[in-house]
């Protein structure tokens, strides 16, 4: 399939360590993939569905020691500890690869080698990098085949060139003692071994499209972002499009692919989903900020996922799917998880194969991170620039937390410098959900805490270093918002969903200059008459409320923020100690 050098010497070195019985080519044929599938079927790594409701859809379930990301066996293997900075777990990268090579050696005896050279954004686009993934596992190839575009017209694009991402993974025994995933920055290259679960083993991911690629963005001097990528479309027929960044349980993926309120439908304005997870942005040559999102899939966390919370996605999962740790509603073949509706299956095979009855079962039939993987074309609010090669001109870059008293609805950030310090303080109280303590501030600057690949104070250093490559008045203006706002017995006092649209379009409102701000402490705040609330029922007070800078919290938040920034030492940028003295002082005015 080719004769790059660098490609076939690489291959030979892999093979020669990992010794597998077979090496095949993915060359992204439909007729290799159908083969592939019967094959999994045939050994029983993945369950075919009931074709007639769910065409094209499979369910496959990870050993119950491998369900999520590994963050603690996740590893940013740099010359010095601290390039790969104190948020990252480190390793010396010879020292790292003489443990992997002795755990990799003969890990595919046995088994077949699939090799899948892949593209992360449309093949050819001057924002598109190429990957080439080595896998003993035929579950790898079929989600990288949806998350990913596959096969030998990557290798054409790639050419003679030795500029891609070489990914080794290998399930070997699935042993969590032994569990790596590793990034290697200075020799692009990622190897993950002893998982088989999604977020470890589809390296095209986080891996390469956030670690790896937040690297070379700062390298070559562009950037990889945790964010979604949407286009706002007014009743004149005018698309804006915004990036924006949340951490987890913030409601990112309902946001990419959100449905306007009736109230807004009926007056004509749509929204289009460009990207629901990652975004690269780079500088275009009018000096504008363009994003594409790298990916061809959607990799969404099932439980939850509704008709009511998120048609779009619920919807994109209905054909050509992989169903990963859902229950099996055994009646027909279907699948089923929590929130999906209100009636659990009574015959079904719950996710770790165990058969039940769901009305007397006690547990979740669906494991809490269990997944979809579906193309993103079958998004029935899919951009039509989805594959545009030059990406969509961002108008606003969002920020956003879920913060009980802390953060107002939204704010505007003074200027971009103001605004990196806006998304590297961003953070969330913890949930029920979470682990340990309610309501503990979890800092996750940008949503980037897991993903950077190098150092987060060289990360904020580089936000700052593009912003000084565009014009000011054609950077994108940066916002706070916060969903999560909550009176004093806990109950969330806005609405969410598809009304958080009415905050979009001030944003978009203040983009483009049609909308007066109020100064505050912290930056700009809407006029409470200039947030469309129409057919809302809330009144003025609870607008007072969500629009309130409590000073007093706020000064406690920057104690809190004092103390993450810290651990950074003299390598913090000046400009976000700048900033942070800027707060201080306009809060103890």
């Amino acid at each position: 399939m080719t004769n790059n050098k660098t490609v076939l010497s690489w291959l030979d070195e892999m093979a020669a360590m990992t010794t597998p019985d077979e090496i095949v080519w993915i060359d992204g044929s439909e007729k290799q993939l159908e083969d592939l599938r019967a094959e999994a079927v045939s050994t029983g790594e993945m369950i075919q569905l009931n074709q007639e409701k769910l065409p094209g859809c499979y369910y496959h379930r990870t050993a119950e020691n491998d369900v999520a990301r590994v963050e603690d066996r996740t590893f940013i293997c740099t010359p010095t500890e601290e390039e790969a900075g104190p948020v990252n777990n480190w390793m010396a990268p010879e020292q790292m690869y003489a443990k992997l090579k002795a755990l990799y050696t003969g890990s595919m005896k046995g088994r077949t080698m699939y090799v899948i050279p892949y593209s992360m954004g449309p093949v050819g686009s001057p924002f598109s990098k190429i990957g080439i993934e080595l896998t003993d596992s035929i579950y790898v190839v079929l989600n990288m085949a949806i998350m990913t575009r596959i096969g030998q017209k990557v290798l054409d694009q790639l050419g003679d060139s030795a500029d891609f991402v070489k990914c080794l993974h290998a399930k070997k025994d699935v042993n969590p003692d032994e569990r790596y995933i590793v990034h290697f920055p200075q020799d692009s290259t990622i190897w993950s071994i002893n998982s088989a679960y999604g977020g470890n083993v589809l390296l095209g991911k986080k891996c390469f499209a956030l670690r790896i690629a937040s690297y070379l963005g700062k390298k070559e001097g562009w950037m990889a972002e945790h964010m979604l990528i949407l286009g706002l479309e007014n009743p004149q027929g005018e698309v804006k499009y915004i990036c924006a960044a949340f951490p987890s349980a913030c409601g990112k993926t309902n946001l990419a692919m959100l449905i306007p309120p009736e109230y807004l439908k009926e007056k004509g304005y749509k929204v289009w989903t460009v990207g629901d997870d990652i975004a690269w942005l780079r500088i275009g040559k009018d000096g504008r900020l363009y994003a594409i999102n790298p990916e061809a899939g959607f990799f969404g966390v099932a439980p939850g996922t509704s008709e009511k919370t998120n048609f779009n996605a619920l919807e994109s999962a209905k054909k050509n799917t992989i169903f990963t740790n859902v229950a099996i509603n055994n009646a027909d073949n279907t699948v089923w998880w929590e929130g999906l509706d209100k009636n659990p299956p009574e015959d079904c095979t719950e996710w770790t194969g165990k058969l039940v009855n769901g009305k007397t079962y006690e547990g979740k039939l669906a494991h809490p991170n269990s997944r979809f993987t579906a193309p993103a074309i079958n998004c029935p609010c899919i951009s039509s620039e989805f594959e545009n090669p030059e990406g969509v001109p961002v108008s606003a870059i969002v920020f956003g937390g879920r913060r009980a008293k802390t953060a107002p609805l939204v704010y505007q950030a003074r200027d971009w410098q103001h605004g990196v310090f806006v998304g590297a303080t961003m953070a969330s109280e913890t949930t029920a959900a979470a682990a340990g303590a309610v309501g503990v501030v979890r800092r996750d600057p940008m949503a980037m805490k897991p993903f950077v690949g190098y150092n987060m104070a060289d990360y904020f250093a580089h936000w700052i270093e593009m912003g000084k490559k565009m014009d000011a008045d054609k950077a994108p203006k940066i916002f706070h918002v916060n969903w999560f706002r909550q009176d004093e017995n806990g109950n969330f006092i806005w609405p969410g969903f598809g009304d958080n649209m009415r905050v979009l379009l001030w944003i978009l409102d203040r983009c483009e200059g049609k909308k007066d701000a109020v100064e505050s402490p912290i930056g700009y705040l809407p006029k409470k008459e200039d947030l469309d609330v129409n057919n809302l029922d809330i009144d003025d007070a609870t607008m007072e409320e969500l629009l309130t800078v409590d000073k007093a919290v706020w000064l406690e938040d920057v104690e809190n923020q004092e103390q993450y920034f810290a651990q950074f030492g003299d390598r913090l940028p000046k400009e976000i100690k700048e900033e942070l003295e800027t707060l201080k002082k306009n809060l103890s005015k």
